[in-house]
This record gives structure tokens, C-alpha cells and sequence, in this order.
């Protein structure tokens, strides 16, 4: 089974699938944390402007891991299957973003997001287990009306590409093995990024 060395090594071989983007006007968004080491060497070695994308799911008030909905700094959704009560979802929504609003100021300081609108997206993380936190991410892109949206990631099970693939508008994908356990298990070194790990490399 080939292992990555470790994200940086993801992200040299993801940079060489995305050359022909080189000094355009895309913009490459990480998935924090684990997709912030790949991306910041495709943005290193592309010349491109890299920033975040914060997602968090909305849990069902009965089962917190169960997933209801999805969260963004500007928008979210609701799977209207569920029996849950406005006022849950409007509260979990504002607790929600005022986390996600401290963390975006921890990483990048007093940085405004960087503009979107109308960009070329390269979207990157570490990798697709479930494809939940991912598709979140394309959805908020959508409604931010990006013109393109290209996924990148290292690895991604079969199961799970087709709904990333036909969700955006290219897919590159490094490995998609029938055998899936966990992403780490295609990486020799899969420690923990530390959010000092992750201010250093969004601010150098």
C-alpha cells in the first residue's frame, strides 16, 4: 500500500496534479486543521493566495455526533427530516459561529477573509473519510458563488468520490483505494497540527 510521507509530502504530489493553475487568479481555501500543511505547500509552490474554510455540524439535540445540518460563517442548513425546534437550531447556529469566529481570528489575526466571489477554488484537506465535511464546504461555496470549484485531496475511499465528484467541478484525488479505514492510515506521520503549527504557516 503506498503511504504519504507525511501532508507536506501530500501536498508536493497534489502541486504537481495542479500546476496548470500556477499564477492564476484561484484561490486555494483549507480545511482546517489537517488540510492546512497540504494546502500551504500547493499555495507556496502555485504562487496562490491560500485562506481557510470553516464548516461545523449542526447535532442533533439528542445525539450531538449525529449529524442535522451544517454550519458556515455566513450561511447553513437543516435537514428538514428531523423533528427539531427552531429555536435549537437558531441557537446552535449562533454558538456555533461565534466558535467558529474566535478560531478564524486565532488563526489569522485581523486578516479579512479573502474574496471569493466569482474565484477559481481549489479546496483542499487531508483527505475524505465520510465526504460530510467536504460537501458542507462546496455547499458554501456555492452560495458564495464562486465560479469554479476544484477538490483536491490526497486520498478519498471509492464509496465516498462519486458524491465529492459530481458535487464539484473537478476532482483530484491521489488514491482512491477500495479498502478504506481512516485517512491516517495512508500517511507513515499523521501527527496532530497544533494551532501554533497552523498561525505560523497562514501568516508566513
Amino acid at each position: 500500500m503506498q503511504l504519504f510521507k507525511d501532508r507536506i509530502h501530500a501536498g508536493k504530489l497534489l502541486a504537481i496534479q495542479l500546476k496548470s493553475y500556477k499564477k492564476s487568479d484561484a484561490i486555494v481555501l483549507a480545511i482546517p486543521r489537517g488540510g492546512i500543511p497540504v494546502a500551504y505547500y500547493v499555495a507556496q509552490k502555485l504562487n496562490l493566495p491560500l485562506d481557510i474554510i470553516l464548516t461545523k455540524k449542526i447535532g442533533h439535540p439528542d445525539n450531538k455526533e449525529f449529524a442535522i445540518g451544517w454550519v458556515s460563517m455566513d450561511s447553513y442548513h437543516v435537514d428538514k427530516a428531523h423533528d427539531v425546534t427552531e429555536e435549537y437550531i437558531k441557537n446552535e447556529v449562533k454558538r456555533i459561529r461565534e466558535l467558529m469566529i474566535q478560531k478564524y481570528q486565532l488563526y489569522m489575526g485581523s486578516k479579512e477573509p479573502l474574496s471569493i466571489t466569482n474565484k477559481t477554488i481549489i479546496l483542499i484537506d487531508d483527505g475524505i473519510a465520510t465526504g460530510n465535511t467536504m460537501l458542507a464546504a462546496i455547499k458554501t461555496l456555492r452560495e458564495a458563488k464562486v465560479q469554479k470549484i476544484i477538490i483536491a485531496v490526497p486520498v478519498a475511499p471509492q464509496a465516498d468520490s462519486l458524491g465529492i465528484k459530481n458535487a464539484s467541478d473537478d476532482f483530484i484525488c491521489l488514491m482512491k483505494p477500495t479498502q478504506f479505514f481512516s485517512v491516517g492510515s495512508f500517511y507513515k506521520d499523521f501527527s496532530e497540527v497544533s494551532d501554533e503549527e497552523v498561525i505560523q504557516m497562514l501568516n508566513s
